[in-house]
């Protein structure tokens, strides 16, 4: 029998690295955290059975798993990376009593209340309505969008979607060229497209194409620091679409669920490009908005930067 005080697996699953936490029960610190590249692993499975023989646990009887992907029925094939798995055989497999699987960005919506401020750096002004809604949404080996809103007086209700898959919007010429690239490239110029790791590297494509230079076999981190270094004006212009970009979807989505409690920015990509966020146009493309935008210049605009990946705590909010 599964009760509060039985121990659970926890794992965040991306297209890049998966993360696991022991949680002894509800409620209670996370232990024995670690993360192993996916790449490392032929299945899910496989990366759970290491974890557990890595830190010599005795097999759960519970396990929640946030994981980058839709969730529509037992079968669940990644979208940004190769491992697919059906839910009831891995239940089985593990010998688990419950199996809860999410997406990861509504674990990471369930863990935006048990956020320290120590795991927040604030973009631009703004104050949080208390039980309001709040927005989430990161770019990191994809784009994950979510919010989380108050039922009654202490239940929070995440929001399941695919939200990093709409239609990109341009504010200006040049973004529509970059738009116009992406959809030639792509077929559809969905967010994800650009605000994303990958998303980078078709900016930085796509401003080379619009300035008539060849593109360089740049991986993520080179753009960055090539932007850094003010050595290339397209990889320097890559970082100004993406914060751009990511300004005007923010915006958006705080617009779509009325998010007066914050909109927090996730993934891996925002505490890297902190720096360049805070002297961007971000905070002024979230807000520009026409009549609306003294409604948005009230919201409040958060990177998130926590040492443990906060889908763990949501992950584990998703079994209570």
């Amino acid at each position: 029998m599964i009760t509060a005080s039985c121990p659970r697996l926890l794992a965040d699953i991306g297209g890049t690295n998966a993360r696991f936490a022991w949680q002894k029960g509800s409620g209670t610190a996370l232990t024995e955290v670690a993360g192993y590249l996916c790449a490392e692993h032929e299945s899910l499975e496989a990366a759970i059975r290491h974890y557990l023989k890595q830190h010599q646990k005795d097999w759960p009887k519970a396990c929640a798993i946030g994981i980058a992907n839709p969730i529509l029925g037992d079968a669940v094939q990644m979208t940004n990376h190769s491992w697919s798995f059906s839910i009831a055989a891995l239940k089985g497999n593990l010998r688990l009593e419950q199996l809860k699987v999410i997406n990861d960005f509504t674990a990471l919506a369930l863990a935006l209340p048990l956020l320290q401020a120590t795991d927040l750096h604030s973009i631009g002004n703004g104050v949080a309505v208390a039980h309001a809604p709040l927005a989430v949404l990161g770019p990191g080996t994809g784009l994950g969008v979510s919010g989380l809103l108050l039922s009654g007086a202490s239940h929070f209700v995440s929001i399941t979607g695919e939200g990093g898959h709409v239609s990109l919007a341009a504010d200006n010429d040049y973004e529509a060229a970059v738009i116009d690239f992406l959809a030639q490239r792509f077929g559809h110029a969905s967010a994800e497209r650009a605000l994303s790791g990958p998303g980078l590297v078709n900016l930085y494509e796509a401003a080379c194409s619009i300035s008539e230079q060849p593109s360089l076999p740049l991986s993520t981190v080179e753009i960055i620091q090539r932007a850094r270094q003010d050595s290339d004006a397209c990889c320097s212009m890559a970082i100004q679409l993406f914060c751009s970009f990511l300004g005007s979807v923010a915006g958006n989505l705080a617009l779509t669920l009325g998010a007066r409690g914050g909109v927090y920015l996730g993934g891996g990509m925002p505490p890297r490009l902190l720096a360049e966020l805070q002297r961007s146009s971000f905070r002024e493309r979230f807000i520009a908005k026409g009549r609306f935008r003294a409604y948005l210049d009230a919201i409040p605009t958060f990177v998130i930067d926590a040492t443990v990946s906060p889908a763990l705590l949501g992950a584990g909010r998703a079994l209570d």
